[in-house]
């Protein structure tokens, strides 16, 4: 509560962060309660703390919206160079709008991960593993929550 004004409706009303700008995995308020908020500390809970530009969810937000977004942006973003960048950025936005929108299946969770690990690791610059990275944050930490999603809407 001593930084930036705490979380809007308090602790308890924490969804998640992105401790490390938009291109770093996502982390749950289960793990932002144990979690040492530096470099080794975060790479221990599978994210980085990146640029620390810390971006806060409370549960008001829609995380698979949000992440959709970032997705967008580095689709947006994607020089186009090189293949798995300019191919997988668009597919996984194209996955991502799906997932929001309620059309998608929940077998697609896991053709989202293989195309974000395509991503990962396969580009000239660092911009497709800015763009992989918050994709399996969420699938990592949320899976049951798209599960759920995608079983509603089918």
């Amino acid at each position: 509560e001593r930084h930036a004004g705490g979380v809007r409706g308090g602790w308890d009303n924490l969804l998640c962060v992105i401790p490390g700008g938009s291109s770093t995995p996502l982390i749950p308020k289960s793990v932002c309660n144990d979690v040492l908020m530096d470099f080794d500390g975060l790479v221990a809970a599978q994210t980085a703390l990146g640029t620390a530009a810390l971006i806060v969810m409370n549960k008001d937000a829609d995380v698979v919206r949000c992440i959709q977004r970032l997705s967008a942006f580095y689709k947006h973003e994607s020089c186009g160079q090189c293949t798995p960048c300019r191919e997988g950025c668009d597919w996984m936005n194209k996955m991502m709008i799906r997932m929001v929108d309620g059309n998608a299946e929940p077998a697609e969770i896991d053709l989202l991960w293989e195309m974000s690990k395509q991503v990962e690791g396969h580009t000239i610059c660092a911009l497709g593993d800015g763009a992989a990275w918050p994709v399996q944050g969420l699938i990592r930490h949320f899976r049951p929550h798209l599960e759920e999603r995608l079983s509603r809407s089918g």
